[in-house]
């Protein structure tokens, strides 16, 4: 009933219910955008506004220099605490303006003529004033300058009193020293309040004049943003809230490498990466030596192989690519003879320069043994084997050390890895290629085919792709791993290849002489966590200052500096939950998908 009196008003009988227009119902008891977002409670002191648990304050500004440099405001904008800044910019008539000028410049005249009529000494602030009043006159006359009322008003907020205070005299400290002062709405805080809401309403009214070039520098467009135009999202800036986005593949090389120690969310990063660079027709290939991607590959349709002893997944490493267009089989089969003896140097713990000449020529008469020639059509050859391999050098003199050495490859307990024809399919948007099961002494042999493999797929087929290395500092343990990712790093922007280096290690990394190379040659750097133990070395590679240092130090899991060129900021990760669920590594979480999957299986069924 008191909806009905309040409709049609008390004196009014009320009408038979069905009588009432569904609209005026709707309209009667809709709630107004305004009624959700007001505060619980509001109170108005003279000096600030409770608005239910926060407090508000709000400034103007009163005073500026006789000068404004270019980003004065910047300090002000960046700030990390809670605030909000209007800025009114009211024209004033040229015209009207030029009236006024003219009388005003007539007062200073004027009173400079009295102090030299009565002998005194000249006033350099009449002096000064007079020129800066004919200088601005003579452009607004030109129309090189327009005059404006503008009205900069600050909004602060806190959890209390204290806090308002503190922040309060930052906020003047920084002005201050710039000369510019600013001062409370007394007694207008409501008003100053509703100024500074996004509703363009300039009810505090307390303007200054400025002309078109101080107004220039006060605009907020200068703040720490690194951006472009497209690309995905990285993360949020965590300077000003600003979205960090790139394309890796519009900078000069399309190459990044993530540092951060372990648990400080790096796999997560680039995994989330990876989800949003797939949605842009790019291939993913990932060489995953803790076995973190295969769930992610399993959810968004990709391939997953598995490089172990007892694996069935095999690779040969005599493969040879087909020649494209601008190479020759030549070339092709040079080129992969080099890779192949730094392969052996590898497995078989280095080589003395006679054994490097003793390898380079079996590899040659292995080929040959296959009627593989530089002549040959690589299209329809039959790749040897490393038996084969073996075999050859079993007859060549010098040979039996280095046969003895190989027997554990060909025959021994790891037979199974390598000396089999390959039977891996790369073709597909997302290939994972999980080394975890695979013994630590032959991981970086294991990475070095994998790698030759995929280069060897990426050079016989131009595409967009992204390749990732986790945990690159296995590579970086031989100078021959750590020199083909140093060659992948130069080369891989002429196949349209980018190239993302993961490490948690930071000395062994840049303990060879290929990691600082490694580094320069990757337009994206993203430091995340550090540890105490690594940080003064990540400072001194990345020119830090301290506060930088101890931001990293202090981050939490998700955290860091993004470097793009000569620019970074501070980052923060952010997933969605749907890119949550499939890109976390977190043992509890990742526990609570295969229970709900056992359950869902069960209940289908049932």
């Amino acid at each position: 009933m008191s909806f009905l009196n309040n409709l049609f008003g008390k004196k009014q009988k009320a009408p038979d219910i069905a009588s009432i227009l569904p609209q005026e119902i709707y309209e009667a008891g809709v709630l107004e955008l305004k009624d959700v977002i007001a505060p619980s409670a509001l109170k108005v002191t003279p000096r600030a506004l409770n608005l239910g648990d926060k407090i508000v304050r709000t400034f103007f500004v009163i005073s500026y220099p006789r000068f404004l440099a270019a980003g004065w405001f910047s300090p002000i904008i960046n700030l990390d605490k809670a605030f909000d800044i209007a800025i009114f910019v009211h024209p004033i008539d040229t015209a009207t303006v030029l009236r006024q000028f003219q009388k005003k410049v007539a007062e200073v005249q004027s009173q400079i003529s009295g102090r030299e009529k009565k002998g005194l000494v000249r006033d350099p602030m009449l002096d000064t004033a007079y020129q800066d009043l004919e200088r601005l006159r003579d452009n607004l006359m030109q129309a090189q300058e327009k005059l404006f009322d503008v009205g900069l008003y600050i909004s602060i907020y806190g959890d209390n009193e204290t806090e308002l205070d503190k922040l309060e005299s930052e906020i003047k400290s920084l002005l201050e020293s710039k000369l510019i002062y600013l001062k409370p709405a007394l007694f207008q805080q409501e008003q100053g309040f509703r100024s500074v809401m996004p509703i363009a309403q300039d009810e505090l009214m307390i303007h200054s004049k400025l002309n078109s070039a101080p107004l220039s520098s006060l605009f907020p467009f200068t703040s720490f943003d690194l951006t472009s135009d497209k690309g995905i999202l990285y993360g949020i800036n965590r300077h000003n809230s600003s979205l960090v986005l790139f394309d890796r593949f519009s900078l000069e090389n399309y190459n990044s490498i993530v540092f951060a120690k372990s648990g400080a969310g790096k796999s997560y990063m680039v995994k989330l990466e990876i989800l949003r660079t797939l949605m842009f027709d790019t291939e993913v290939i990932v060489i995953d030596p803790e076995r973190e991607y295969e769930y992610m590959a399993e959810a968004t349709g990709g391939k997953y192989f598995t490089i172990s002893l007892n694996s069935p997944h095999h690779i040969n490493p005599f493969d040879l690519p087909i020649p494209r267009e601008d190479e020759s089989s030549t070339d092709v089969l040079r080129s992969n003879t080099i890779n192949l003896v730094g392969l052996f140097r590898i497995m078989l713990g280095g080589l003395t320069p006679e054994e490097d000449a003793l390898i380079d020529r079996a590899i040659s008469e292995t080929y040959a043994l296959k009627d593989i020639t530089p002549d040959s059509d690589f299209k329809n050859v039959e790749p040897p084997l490393l038996s084969d391999f073996e075999l050859v050098l079993a007859g060549m003199e010098g040979g039996d050390s280095l046969v003895q050495r190989l027997s554990k490859y060909t025959r021994g307990t790891w037979a199974g890895f390598i000396n089999r024809p390959s039977n891996i399919d790369i073709d597909s948007k997302f290939i994972v290629f999980s080394l975890r099961d695979m013994e630590d002494e032959l991981k970086p042999v294991a990475m070095y085919i994998v790698m030759h493999h995929i280069w060897t797929a990426i050079r016989k087929n131009l595409k967009k792709r992204l390749m990732v290395i986790d945990e690159a500092w296995w590579m970086m343990k031989s100078d021959d791993t750590a020199s083909f990712l140093l060659s992948l790093a130069k080369r891989g922007r002429k196949y349209y290849l980018g190239l993302a280096t993961i490490t948690q290690d930071v000395d062994d990394f840049l303990k060879s002489s290929y990691g600082l190379p490694i580094i320069t040659n990757s337009s994206i750097q993203m430091l995340l966590k550090q540890s105490p133990s690594s940080i003064d070395r990540v400072q001194k590679v990345f020119n830090l200052t301290d506060e930088e240092k101890y931001l990293l130090l202090e981050s939490d899991v998700g955290e860091g500096i993004f470097f793009v060129g000569l620019k970074h900021v501070a980052i923060k990760v952010i997933a969605s939950y749907t890119e949550d669920q499939i890109i976390t590594s977190d043992p509890s979480q990742l526990l609570a998908i295969k229970e709900a999957k056992k359950d869902l299986e069960t209940s289908q069924g049932n």
